[in-house]
């Protein structure tokens, strides 16, 4: 007789995984049953299509910032998507509220703080807190929060300048200094977010002040992998090239520019964000453990010409 033994370990991961993932799971395993194990019991043979692997980020705590905007949306969707139990914050209560919604419905995992400016020390004490008394560790920080403030130099104010420092530099600093005795404990990964206009200057595009804070993001990240690297910890940056919505799409409306901007990048079209949020999951996870001090340039090839 047919014997179900082989379904039981699967019964007991599923248990542990978001309900869309465990029923995906279930009917891989199940596909051409009927024959595969036709005359056979389950302990007897064994069917390479049949191993379930378990999500990548599976109960990993993953710490994401900004996760109200598109970015930290998508992001914070994937990850639970892979398994991730997920810490998160935002400036905004209402589009961090959206997205808290959106994880419910995937029956992901999420705990949040909004709002929450990460440019003061005591918010970004109050988040990891929050992570260690609901979790007891952060697996990966996922450093997404920024705002980035677009100025030609003839044009930048103080205030844009400080801002931009403050807003893309300083809060990548602040929620790590602070986070940083416990990736310590757990040999974390964390993730930044760079920029292309950290590489390059892009011609049409007015960022003095973003460029110098996504500079100093890509430097810190290698000088906290080195930092870090006694305790297992990883630290890797991603740059960013031109990402659908664009901050930038105003200035593209030129179709001069927009030819300009569109000829520099190799794979010839506008990146998604599914395509950070991958980059971001992979570097979360154990798939990634031989990388770290590294800038990884989501961007298309565009800083290549």
């Amino acid at each position: 007789m047919l014997t179900v033994q082989c379904y039981e370990s699967y019964h007991i991961l599923a248990s542990r995984l978001p309900p869309y993932i465990a029923l995906r799971g279930l009917l891989f395993l199940l596909e051409d049953s009927h024959h595969s194990f036709k005359s056979l019991s389950c302990d007897t043979y064994t069917n390479p299509k049949a191993t379930v692997m378990a999500p990548p980020l599976l109960n990993k705590i993953c710490l994401i910032t900004g996760r109200g905007g598109s970015m930290g949306r998508g992001a914070a969707l994937k990850f639970a998507q892979e398994g991730a139990k997920i810490v998160g914050c935002d400036i905004n209560p209402v589009t961090e509220s959206a997205t808290t919604e959106a994880l419910r419905e995937l029956g992901g995992e999420m705990i949040s703080i909004s709002p929450c400016d990460l440019t003061k020390r005591e918010n970004c004490e109050q988040l990891v807190n929050l992570a260690i008394k609901t979790y007891g560790r952060i697996d990966a920080l996922y450093n997404n929060a920024g705002m980035a403030h677009m100025s030609w130099l003839d044009d930048c104010k103080d205030d844009n300048w400080y801002k931009a420092i403050d807003q893309e530099l300083s809060l990548v600093y602040l929620l790590t200094q602070v986070a940083w005795p416990h990736p310590k404990e757990s040999g974390a990964s964390v993730i930044n977010v760079g920029s292309a206009n950290g590489w390059i200057a892009i011609r049409p595009v007015p960022d003095i002040a973003h460029t110098a804070a996504k500079g100093g993001v890509i430097a810190m990240t290698r000088q906290l992998a080195m930092e870090g690297r006694a305790h297992g910890i990883r630290a890797n940056s991603i740059s960013l090239g031109l990402i659908q919505p664009l901050r930038t799409a105003r200035l593209l409306e030129d179709p001069e520019l927009a030819s300009d901007v569109m000829q520099k990048i190799m794979i010839g079209r506008i990146g998604q964000l599914e395509e950070i949020a991958a980059m971001a999951s992979f570097l979360a996870s154990d798939e990634s453990s031989y990388i770290t001090a590294v800038d990884i340039r989501v961007d298309g090839g565009m800083t290549a010409l």
